[in-house]
């Protein structure tokens, strides 16, 4: 196949630094601040960073350069990628793009709570009691089996953060590439800037040490941990959504991509880049952690912190930003920055669906976001409800520990072996600056996929011999298991129906 074969109607980042920065900004999220640290002190510490380099090196870096170079290589978002492997395989690029975007839907209303933490703390309306405000105040959380319908009472603040969510996704893509290459200077510059400000002022709190000797420092038998699936799946799941893997994402910004682009240096660096920077956002939350522990801050154990994620965020950090002086101006830049983080992550989710829709249909680029974006808007009103957290927590968990999964191995049996993985290396062999070895084929061929589905069966045995939260397992699996057959019943109309002449014109019928 020649260079010229390839379709040249598809618009290119402005530079390759604009590109580098929208992938590292996608890769980096809230999951840096708040999941990574506290799932990295969950199970061993420095345990768990051996078992999450291990997956970055196996799993994580060479799908990460398996995306881009589909994405690359054939000018397509992720369905159109899988098409190339054989038209009926179309169907499960779908199933990626529609784990990404049930995804989005949430993490929008999770942004909405950001904007209102935005606000609280100017003033720091939670008070004394952080964790009722948060929990009874504001989310007015109820278990759903109390409630009337299961759903209880609606929250008009959460809506009108949310609709700010969604009205600041759609400014960052209006125009396509050239917008997102010009907003994630900002959106990836100023949290790394403000991330360091708080990991500043978090060394130099009373307490400091024993927190961030908590995280970091192996504890007793820490090797124990590396003989427990559980520090494995953890580490692995973490690399996948660190990595936007899975989610269609890097297929689409890998179409945008040039010929001349040296695909493995860049997935290295981006890579490299959102493990840095989830390793010092772990330095900032642990350096709190270890202050709220000392007798004068409340003496709470920072063990009591490992139950969840959003209690760092929401209850951890406004209980330190009451405390410490300042407060009134480090809230509101904290959940400043976790909104920039964010941002980059919602609207790179959005952007696999919109290119998706673009190339499937050849719908114009704001048709195609206007659908994505007000669909994306109504599937998160369920999580707006009293009983919202709850199918926040059973979505996210299925989506994070099932889906993602399945997604990563899909890519590993359609691209290793039916595309071929040998193939792909040789394509990325035409660009001199590509080197990557033999070594790479192996680890998409078969490490991953044995990793993967090693991991997918001690999950799906895990759920059945128990229950998450306290929910019961019948909930779990009858929510987490509904929304998947919602999204392959989606992505099979999506594939069945009949796109404009240039969308179906494939890769394959171009060489």
């Amino acid at each position: 196949m020649t260079t010229e074969s390839i379709p040249h109607l598809r618009e290119h980042w402005t530079s390759r630094t604009a590109f580098v920065f929208a992938a590292i900004g996608s890769a980096i999220g809230l999951g840096n601040v708040w999941r990574f640290p506290r799932i990295c002190a969950e199970n061993g510490g420095f345990a768990f960073l051996i078992a999450f380099v291990v997956g970055l090196i196996t799993t994580g870096i060479p799908l990460l350069v398996l995306e881009l170079a589909m994405g690359e290589r054939t000018q397509k978002s992720a369905p159109g990628a899988f098409r190339a492997a054989g038209r009926k395989l179309e169907f499960f690029g779908w199933v990626v793009v529609g784990i990404g975007f049930v995804i989005t839907c949430y993490y929008a209303v999770v942004m909405s709570w950001c904007w209102s933490y935005v606000g609280f703390s100017v003033t720091l309306a939670w008070g004394d009691a952080p964790r009722d405000f948060f929990f009874n105040s504001f989310l007015n959380l109820s278990d759903p089996a109390m409630l009337p319908g299961g759903w209880g009472d609606f929250s008009t603040p959460i809506l009108i953060g949310s609709a700010l969510s969604w009205i600041a996704i759609i400014a960052c893509i209006w125009k396509g590439v050239q917008s997102v290459s010009k907003v994630v200077y900002l959106t990836v510059l100023l949290p790394w800037l403000l991330l360091l400000v708080f990991v500043v002022r978090g060394v130099t709190l009373e307490g400091a040490g024993e927190g961030l000797s908590y995280y970091l420092l192996p504890k007793g038998d820490w090797w124990r941990f590396l003989l427990m699936p559980s520090t494995w799946i953890n580490a692995y799941t973490q690399v996948f959504f660190s990595l936007s893997i899975g989610f269609g994402i890097m297929f689409a910004y890998g179409s945008f991509l040039d010929r001349e682009t040296d695909i493995v240096k860049n997935a290295l660096l981006i890579g490299i880049s959102d493990s840095l920077t989830a390793f010092v956002a772990g330095l900032a939350v642990f350096s709190c952690l270890g202050h709220l522990s000392t007798p004068e801050a409340g003496g709470i154990p920072i063990s009591d912190w490992m139950n969840s994620s959003l209690g760092i965020a929401f209850i951890a950090y406004p209980k330190l930003i009451s405390l410490i002086a300042g407060g009134t101006i480090l809230g509101p830049l904290f959940f400043l920055m976790l909104l920039l983080l964010a941002i980059d992550s919602a609207f790179s989710l959005v952007e696999a669906s919109v290119a998706s829709l673009e190339d499937k249909f050849g719908w114009s680029h704001h048709k195609s976001m206007s659908a994505v974006c007000v669909l994306g808007f109504l599937l998160g009103l369920p999580f707006m409800f009293q009983s919202g957290l709850f199918w926040f927590d059973t979505v996210d968990r299925f989506m994070n520990h099932q889906g993602l999964v399945w997604a990563c191995l899909l890519e590993c049996i359609v691209f290793g072996h039916l595309y071929g993985a040998r193939r792909i290396r040789n394509e990325l062999l035409e660009h001199r600056e590509n080197h990557i070895g033999p070594s790479w084929e192996i680890m998409v061929r078969y490490v991953s996929p044995v990793v993967l589905i090693c991991l997918l069966g001690w999950e799906l045995w895990e759920r059945y011999q128990g229950s998450y939260e306290g929910y019961g397992r019948r909930v779990e699996f009858l929510g987490g298991w509904l929304v998947l057959i919602v999204i392959v019943l989606v992505a099979l109309i999506l594939t069945v129906m009949k796109g404009t002449p240039d969308s179906e014109s494939d890769f394959e019928s171009k060489q």
